[in-house]
C-alpha cells in the first residue's frame, strides 16, 4: 500500500507507520509542498497524513486516485479539506480532537498576558538598548485579575481556556450554540449572545470552528462593539478575523491591543499588523509542545492504520463513508 507523509511530523508518529507500512513515502522536508508537488505525489495514494497547511480539495484526491482510502489530518480542524467531496468518494476523513486542548488553552494564556503587560514591546526596548531606569510611566499594561474574560466557542479548547481563569477571579461569559453547565457550576460562567460578549468583555478570545458562518466573525462591526480598552485573541483561525478591519481598529485606538496566533493568509501577515506595537503575533504555535504535538502525530498515525485496516477509525470525521 502507498500512504504518503505530506511533512516531517514528530518522530513518535512516524514509528507507529513504520511498523505498520515500512515502506511509507514521507516529504522528509520540514517545509509545505508546492501546489504542483503534491499534486505529483499523491499519485497511486492510498492514504495520506495530511497537515492542516495542504489543502485537500478535489484536485488533490483525483490526482491520488480511485484507490485513496483516507485522509488522516493532524489538526483538530479540517477546514482545508473538502470533507464533502471526500465523501462522495467514499474516503474517510479524520482528525486530531483532544490532545492539544490545554497546549492550545494555555499559549491563548500566554498571548492575553503578553498583550495585556506589553510583554513582547517591553522587551524589544531592553533589547535595544534604550532601558535607563525603571519609571512609574514605564509600558503601563492592563489589569488580568478581576477583568471580564469573553469565550467565543466554549468547546474543548475554550472551555479548557474558561477553566484556567479560575486563579485570575475573572468573570467569564461565553458565545456559543448549547449552553455548557460545567462552565457555569464550577466557575460561575454565564452564556450570552456575542453582541453582549463583545460589549462586556475585556478579553475576548476566540475558539470556533471555521466555517461560512463564521469568517469574518471579527469584522469592523464587531471591533466598534468593543471596549475601547478591550483586547483580542485568537488561537482559533486566521479567517475568523478580518485582518485588515482589525489592523484599522488598532490603529486608530478602536480597542487596545490584539494576540494572534493564526491569520487569514497564512504565512502572509496583513503588513499594517506587522508594524503595530499593539499586535503580538506568533507563527500558528499554539499546539506546540513536545507532548502535544506527538500526540497528534501518533493519533493521526492511529487513525491511518485502523481505516486501511478496514476498521473505524476513533476520529472519523464524516460517518457516512461507514458502512
Amino acid at each position: 500500500m502507498k500512504v504518503f507523509v505530506t511533512q516531517l511530523i514528530p518522530e513518535a508518529g512516524l514509528e507507529i507507520l513504520r511498523r505498520a507500512y515500512p515502506d511509507f513515502l514521507i516529504n522528509a522536508e520540514e517545509r509545505v509542498l508546492t501546489r504542483h508537488e503534491l499534486l505529483e505525489k499523491v499519485g497511486s495514494a492510498e492514504a495520506l497524513l495530511a497537515l492542516l497547511t495542504d489543502k485537500i480539495d478535489m484536485e488533490v484526491l483525483d490526482a491520488a486516485g480511485p484507490q485513496l482510502k483516507i485522509v488522516a489530518n493532524m489538526a483538530v480542524g479540517f477546514d482545508n479539506i473538502d470533507v464533502k467531496a471526500a465523501t462522495a468518494r467514499g474516503i474517510m476523513v479524520t482528525n486530531t480532537p483532544g490532545v492539544l486542548t490545554d497546549a492550545t488553552a494555555e499559549h491563548a494564556w500566554a498571548l492575553l498576558f503578553a498583550i495585556a503587560r506589553r510583554v513582547p514591546e517591553s522587551e524589544r526596548y531592553l533589547r535595544a538598548g534604550k532601558f535607563k531606569s525603571w519609571g512609574p510611566l514605564l509600558f503601563l499594561g492592563s489589569d488580568v485579575s478581576g477583568r471580564t474574560l469573553g469565550i467565543v466557542g466554549a468547546g474543548r479548547i475554550g472551555s479548557a481556556m474558561a477553566m484556567k481563569s479560575r486563579g485570575f477571579n475573572m468573570r467569564v461569559l461565553y458565545a456559543g450554540h448549547s449552553p455548557k453547565p460545567a462552565l457555569e457550576s464550577e466557575i460561575g460562567a454565564r452564556k450570552v449572545g456575542l453582541q453582549e460578549l463583545l460589549r462586556e468583555s475585556d478579553f475576548v478570545s476566540l475558539h470556533v470552528p471555521l466555517r461560512p458562518d463564521t469568517f469574518h466573525i471579527i469584522n469592523t462591526d464587531a471591533l466598534r462593539s468593543m471596549k475601547r480598552t478591550a483586547y483580542l485573541i485568537n488561537t482559533g483561525r486566521g479567517p475568523l478575523v478580518d485582518e485588515a478591519a482589525l489592523a484599522d481598529a488598532l490603529t486608530n485606538g478602536v480597542i487596545a491591543g490584539a494576540a494572534l496566533d493564526v491569520f487569514e493568509n497564512e504565512p502572509a501577515v496583513h503588513p499594517a499588523l506587522m508594524k503595530l506595537e499593539n499586535a503580538v503575533l506568533t507563527p500558528h504555535t499554539a499546539s506546540a509542545t513536545i507532548t502535544s504535538r506527538s500526540k497528534m502525530a501518533m493519533m493521526a498515525a492511529e487513525n491511518l492504520i485502523a481505516g486501511l485496516a478496514g476498521r473505524k477509525p476513533q476520529n472519523l470525521v464524516n460517518m457516512e463513508v461507514w458502512k
